[in-house]
């Protein structure tokens, strides 16, 4: 019984700790060293992603042709057209790593326009909570930026006006997402899942070892968490 007595209380005062190293923190240094390590977070997913094989050579989110399609480039590379597939596929991963350097500047405002309430429910919230909170208040201003980047680069591809024509009905019947209607719109939405994936891997880094973040205010306040 004593040494339950003495666990509950081992518990009861690191609870207790866990919350003053909490309170310690004003809400500016709170919300300060949240924006801190979200805008590290942003630069280093856009460094990563914005730069030659930044999507193709990356597994996680390499682009390839969606679904049916996929299915279909398969099927004409077993027939000798695999140079146009991957010539496709490899201008839709370049004319992403175009794009990516663009999301810089917004998710940066993004994050400076964050409030104190905004940073509250982040650092109390789940591991991917800050990018959750940058996908759902920039991605549209993103998407605007990434569309004109990526259709320039691919129109220059023969086989990208095959993809519209195809996809454009496949979307008609359901087959294909409408938001993959349109190779430029698919590659936008792929870029940007790719970008806030890498996104959420830092920000989940940054919360295992605070030690990692950038700055100090960024360090204390997610080592207090």
């Amino acid at each position: 019984m004593l040494r339950l007595t003495t666990f509950a209380a081992g518990l009861l005062l690191s609870a207790n700790v866990f919350a003053l190293s909490l309170a310690d923190l004003s809400q500016k240094d709170a919300s300060g060293g949240l924006k801190d390590a979200l805008i590290q977070g942003a630069q280093v997913a856009v460094k990563q992603l914005g730069t030659p094989g930044g999507f193709s050579n990356n597994p996680d989110v390499r682009i390839e042709l969606p679904g049916k399609l996929g299915k279909a480039a398969k099927t004409m590379k077993m027939m000798g057209m695999g140079a146009q597939v991957d010539q496709l596929e490899a201008s839709m991963n370049k004319a992403a790593e175009a794009a990516v350097p663009q999301a810089q500047a917004l998710l940066v405002d993004a994050v400076k326009k964050m409030t104190v309430a905004d940073a509250k429910a982040i650092l109390g919230g789940p591991q991917d909570s800050a990018t959750q909170y940058l996908n759902k208040s920039s991605r549209e201003q993103i998407r605007a930026k990434f569309l004109p980047i990526v259709k320039q680069a691919t129109d220059q591809v023969g086989l990208a006006q095959q993809y519209n024509a195809f996809a454009g009905q496949a979307a008609s019947f359901g087959v294909v997402d409408a938001k993959s209607s349109t190779v430029e719109s698919y590659v936008t939405e792929q870029a940007l899942d790719g970008l806030f994936e890498m996104i959420a891997r830092q920000e989940a880094s940054i919360r295992q070892n605070p030690a990692g973040a950038a700055t100090s205010l960024a360090k204390k306040v997610f080592g207090a968490l």
